[in-house]
């Protein structure tokens, strides 16, 4: 993406498109300006008059990006501030706002699209053969092909989670030798999945009990479950924990489920879950996490290594306040 507008909205409640979306606008910027300063923001979280001192000009020059995040918690005056940048932009400042769409917010939407602001909807695939082709162009970012038998044999192990399929992919063209993924290396990648799957650790080691998460992350490395796989389960555990207990206090069923994005029974999952947790100890956790994904795709020597010790510095987080 060359010259990002200065205003960008970018819409849709897909979190892996979306993040993709709002990632390639800054690595514009940075491709143009290496040192721009990059300001990552949630909307709750942002103040009046924040804006305004993040985009002033720097007594060093450069440009900088603001990036806010579920946007449609903004208070009412901070986007009545918003619009208004919009129509009158800062020169060396690109400002992207993340929209997950619904009506809660929408007075945003509206206002910062009639004062010019550009806009990138994100969609997410609900049909199979919508997610068949997020396979094969996943598969052609790593610049190789998959046969569509192999592409469904993925789909059919995996599921329909775009973070675990990107992974997946990721992964299957790092292992597999050749230009072409075909039936049998999905095969063998996804060996023993039925077993033990990522999700199963998360949830051991979420809930503390260390010794049966480390018995069942042993045993799914054994029976062949791709590393990368687990760690997408844990982060998708912990951001399931960040987003219940970041959740307003007065919302209740409905109204929670859909301003977390998740339905109801994994509402209540998520809820039992966070005993014992606080913010400072998932952010601990998140952290390890984001450690040992660098780790299993090529930073480190010892995957098994990297996700035992990520499992037990989840557990340990566990009584962070």
């Amino acid at each position: 993406m060359a010259n990002p507008a200065p205003v960008t909205l970018v819409v849709g409640d897909e979190e892996l498109l979306a993040d993709r979306a709002v990632g390639s606008i800054v690595a514009a910027v940075r491709a143009d300006d290496p040192e721009a300063e990059v300001h990552d923001l949630l909307g709750a979280k942002v103040e009046p008059g924040e804006l305004t001192r993040l985009s002033s000009p720097s007594l060093f020059g450069g440009r900088s990006v603001v990036v806010v995040r579920s946007a449609q918690d903004l208070p009412k005056d901070v986007i009545t501030e918003m619009v208004k940048y919009t129509a009158r932009p800062a020169d060396d400042t690109v400002l992207v706002l993340a929209h997950p769409g619904g009506v809660k917010g929408k007075a945003l939407v509206d206002g910062v699209k009639k004062a010019g602001a550009e806009v990138v909807t994100v969609v997410k695939p609900t049909k199979p053969g919508e997610r068949l082709d997020f396979i094969k162009a996943e598969v052609r970012r790593e610049g190789r092909t998959i046969s569509p038998a192999a592409a469904q044999a993925l789909l059919d192990a995996v599921g329909s989670d775009l973070r675990e399929l990107a992974a997946a992919c990721s992964q299957l063209a790092f292992d597999t030798p050749g230009k072409n993924i075909d039936e049998a290396a999905v095969a063998r990648y996804h060996r023993g999945r039925a077993e033990v799957s990522g999700f199963t650790i998360a949830d051991l080691a979420i809930e503390g009990r260390l010794g049966e998460a480390l018995e069942q992350l042993r045993w799914a490395l054994a029976t062949g479950v791709a590393p990368v796989l687990i760690v997408s389960a844990l982060a998708g555990g912990l951001r399931s924990l960040a987003k219940i207990g970041g959740a307003p206090r007065n919302l209740r069923g409905g109204q929670l489920a859909s301003h977390v994005g998740m339905p109801p029974w994994k509402i209540d999952r998520v809820k039992r879950q966070l005993n014992g947790w606080g913010p400072e100890g998932i952010s601990a956790a998140v952290q390890a996490v984001a450690s040992a994904d660098e780790q299993v795709k090529g930073g480190g020597t010892d995957p098994a290594y990297a996700l035992e010790k990520t499992v037990q510095v989840i557990v340990a987080s566990r009584t962070g306040r």
